[in-house]
């Protein structure tokens, strides 16, 4: 029975780690594990067809990365708490993936002992920030310098602004996001005007410039 239960889907593709973190899931009483996944494309169709209360992922997993997923969540559920999981450190990827909408993050060596309140936190509206993140945060969240021209983007055109920066055509990403060809055109004409870019050769020189893609 999971009524009352924070309901979460933990999405890695090793397995050992998934299912360790299940297993620690399973020993909490408020907590229960509806769903599991072992890639991004696989946990985009779980999150869509489940009734969830929180998502656990990793950052790195095939078909689609946990920043792929990240940034289509936030535009189709933008009010569902992601927990980040990953093997880098907080000080290179938190920021990032907080600014994306994420309300948590773990490294893989701390989560076991610090997943279970990082759920709890997230699924009543918090954000989980471990100690030694947040002085970071709060000095990088809180600067007045921080609004570069990405930052003026809505969470589908930033998405839409990734994958233009990644080299895939006006007619791929279309079909990627099941969107009309004009209207990816029109988001990134949008995109181009906010940034005050000219073309997809600066756009990608800037992705690549504020790291952004890679």
């Amino acid at each position: 029975m999971t009524k009352n239960k924070i309901k979460v889907i933990i999405a890695d593709d090793h397995v050992f780690l998934r299912k360790g973190l299940i297993q620690i899931i399973s020993e909490t009483p408020d907590l229960a594990v509806v769903a599991e996944a072992d890639d991004g494309e696989d946990l985009l169709e779980k999150i869509r067809a489940t009734d969830l209360d929180v998502v656990v992922m990793d950052v790195e997993m095939p078909k689609k990365s946990g920043w792929d997923v990240m940034l289509q969540l936030k535009a189709e559920k933008s009010k569902l708490p992601v927990v980040i999981l990953s093997v880098f450190s907080e000080e290179d990827y938190a920021i990032k993936f907080f600014k994306a909408g994420a309300s948590g993050y773990l490294t893989k060596t701390s989560a076991p002992e610090l997943l279970v309140e990082a759920i709890r936190k997230v699924a009543s509206g918090g954000r989980f920030i471990s100690p030694t993140l947040t002085e970071l945060l709060a000095f990088e969240l809180g600067r007045e310098t921080e609004n570069k021209p990405h930052e003026k983007l809505t969470a589908r055109e930033f998405q839409i602004f990734t994958m233009i920066a990644s080299g895939k055509t006006v007619k791929e990403i279309a079909l990627e996001l099941s969107l009309s060809i004009p209207t990816i055109s029109t988001h990134r004409a949008h995109i181009l005007e906010k940034m005050n870019l000219k073309t997809n050769a600066r756009l990608t020189h800037y992705a690549f410039k504020n790291n952004i893609v890679k």
